[in-house]
């Protein structure tokens, strides 16, 4: 006889376990054991049934997979918690008995972990690591833009500004900005980094309010996580891109409040070069003295000239001796421009163009994929043309970042903050000024205000979102702007496009033309002429029907029933009525006949049209129901959930589409 097995010991159910037997068998707080699921990505499960696998009770618990406390309890970190709760134990005990020196040595030998283990472990490949920074971002940004409280440690918010400026540093060197939507919310930004897209919100600018609802502690253990998986990701990033991390801090410039003009891009062995030198314009250039310039093409194949040891390669423009001199000194100093783009540096990734044997006259071309990463993208040209300047009623920090990214010159009053390239907005080279304040008294522009474009802030997002430089004359001080539409797209197929076509405008805006119309028409005059012409119509209706009401007075139930038409003639005899009008009743009578026999027999066609219809309707609906019945409880209940949210979004869809039918029609109506 087998041995008889404890309820609750097999199956699908005795998998899972409760948060409070797992807190036990992990012997912690339950505030660690919240801090440790955070760290490890730990989330509770949904069992089968959470009457079996809680033994019968049905309280509401939380449960969690066997596996995953087990893999809990091999984590380190447990070990250095336990450690920090004796630390704190001595700590209390010391500073009771105001023992300071003790107090003192054990401040300094404080139990300290780190996290990289636990970011190796999550992210095994650094685009995995890439793809899930979106949260990262949206929690340090939001960090950067806190206040000062008694809640949220200093240190944290100082680390979390320091996050957000490198990562718009980054952005912004690299140009991977590709759309941005301002709205209630926040700003939202959408970069391309390696071809990943991230997503994140970043606040504006206000006093926030700290809300007391909120567990600090929990938010800290996201932010302690999400601190350490950005200096990996952050390193990595600039790395690749040829600079040094993190990005020296300019200290007078962080104290005048120039931002992330603050923080200066510095190339790996080389010195710090200010943002402002980043701009390229024409080809690079390498200064060799002696007023002779070489080429970054020069320049190039004099690298791989060096790299291609006996082999020759094609002659560079102008002398070889020149090029080869001071190639290691541009080597060891790397140039401004050098330190702009990883353009410039040597890369032995690069295809070497070799003469044919057979046909030396033919070159080959060959793109290597370093190449093709670093093909120039048009769009981030955008604003390279262009000189802002941003007045001070404007958000200086969305607009900086929007227009740096893309190629522009930004700079900003004094009241603003320090480090801004242009001193005031009369200087001749602002093409465009970005203003939010109303026209001024009388409207009238100055000739200096006529030289320059004065536009509203939206025009730099609806411009970065559209892939070109949209007219001004939309945007223009004081006009009102056109909607601001989200570059993110719709929700899913068959959601609401507002700049789709709207099916039954172009009727409804000519109804309302038509309208407009007949009411321009309306005038006293004519309203006499019809009302007369109205008079004498009716004054004809009642002479008709006077010498039709004897006429009428003569009905002939069957035009073909020889009896029907001898009684209804004789009717007609004795009223009086003339054989021609009779004859005119009778064929009358005739046609009514001949068209109500027609009338049925199209009734029966189309009663034996419906009933194919009907049988089809109903033979693909059962068809449904059985492919229903087929699937499992679980999936029935998505595809039920499924059609409810089509048919939401459908009236949702509807209900817009009328809406703006409506607003279009007042519109129309208004600027009449």
């Amino acid at each position: 006889m087998g041995r008889e097995l404890k309820k609750g010991t097999k199956g699908p159910n005795s998998k899972y376990i409760t948060r409070t037997k797992a807190i036990r068998k992990l012997q912690i707080s339950l505030n660690d054991f919240r801090r440790l699921c955070i760290l490890k990505g730990i989330v509770p499960r949904e069992p089968p049934s959470r009457k079996k696998a809680n033994h019968g009770n049905t309280a509401p618990t939380s449960f969690y997979h066997v596996k995953d406390i087990a893999y809990l309890a091999h984590e380190p970190i447990i070990a250095k918690l336990r450690e920090h709760k004796i630390f704190l134990r001595r700590m209390s005990r010391a500073m009771g008995k105001q023992e300071w020196g003790r107090a003192k040595a054990l401040e300094e030998s404080r139990p300290r972990y780190t996290l990289d283990h636990i970011v190796k472990e999550r992210y095994p490949t650094f685009i995995d690591a890439l793809r899930d920074i979106d949260d990262a971002l949206c929690c340090v940004v939001l960090g950067a833009s806190l206040s000062q409280h008694r809640r949220i440690p200093k240190a944290d918010l100082d680390d979390c500004a320091r996050l957000a400026a490198e990562w718009q540093l980054y952005v912004t060197h690299t140009r991977s900005l590709r759309k941005s939507f301002l709205s209630i919310k926040g700003v939202y930004y959408q970069a391309e980094v390696q071809g990943e897209n991230v997503t994140w919100v970043e606040p504006y600018q206000f006093l926030q309010k700290i809300p007391m609802d909120v567990d600090f502690r929990v938010m800290r253990s996201f932010l302690e996580f999400y601190k350490t998986l950005l200096g990996f990701v952050f390193y990595k990033l600039y790395t690749d891109a040829g600079l040094v991390y993190p990005p020296p801090l300019d200290v007078k410039k962080d104290a005048a409040g120039s931002g992330v003009d603050a923080y200066r891009l510095q190339p790996v062995g080389g010195a710090p070069v200010d943002q402002e030198e980043t701009k390229t314009t024409g080809k690079k250039k390498v200064e060799l003295g002696g007023g002779k310039v070489l080429t970054g093409r020069q320049v190039q194949k004099a690298i791989a000239s060096m790299e291609v040891d006996g082999e020759e390669t094609e002659q560079v423009e102008g002398n070889p001796k020149d090029v080869a001199a001071p190639l290691a000194t541009a080597k060891a100093v790397p140039t401004s421009t050098q330190a702009l783009d990883t353009d410039t540096l040597p890369s032995t990734e690069e295809f070497i163009a070799q003469p044919s044997k057979t046909d030396p006259s033919t070159s080959s071309t060959l793109l290597t994929l370093h190449a093709l990463a670093n093909l120039p993208n048009s769009n981030t040209k955008l604003f390279e043309p262009y000189v802002f300047f941003v007045s001070r009623e404007s958000p200086r920090h969305i607009l900086e970042f929007v227009i740096r990214s893309f190629g522009g010159v930004v700079g900003w009053p004094a009241s603003c903050g320090g480090g801004s390239p242009i001193e005031s907005e009369d200087d001749e080279r602002v093409t465009h000024v970005i203003i939010d304040r109303p026209l001024p008294e009388g409207g009238v522009l100055g000739e200096g205000r006529r030289r320059r474009k004065y536009v509203q802030p939206q025009w730099v997002v609806d411009s970065v979102n559209a892939g070109k430089v949209l007219l001004e004359d939309a945007y223009a001080q004081g006009k009102t702007l056109p909607p601001h539409l989200s570059p993110f797209g719709a929700e899913g197929e068959g959601a609401y496009d507002p700049l789709a076509p709207v099916p039954g405008m172009e009727e409804a805006l000519r109804e309302v033309d038509e309208e407009m119309e007949d009411e321009d028409e309306d005038s006293e005059e004519e309203e006499d002429v019809e009302m007369e012409e109205k008079e004498e119509e009716k004054t004809k209706k009642r002479h008709r029907r006077g010498k039709k009401s004897t006429a009428s007075a003569v009905q002939v139930s069957n035009p073909t029933d020889a009896d029907a038409v001898r009684k209804a003639e004789l009717e007609a005899e004795r009223l009086g009525i003339e054989p021609a009008e009779f004859d005119k009743v009778l064929e009358k009578a005739a046609k009514n006949k001949d068209r109500d026999v027609e009338e049925e027999e199209g009734d029966d066609d189309d009663d034996d049209d419906e009933e194919p219809k009907k049988v089809e309707t109903t033979k693909g609906a059962s068809e449904e129901n059985m492919a229903k019945m087929l699937l499992s409880s679980k999936k029935r209940k998505l595809y039920n959930l499924m059609k409810r949210t089509n048919a939401r979004k459908e009236e949702e869809k509807v209900k817009l589409q009328k809406k703006k039918i409506e607003i279009a029609k007042q519109k129309k109506k208004s600027g009449r």
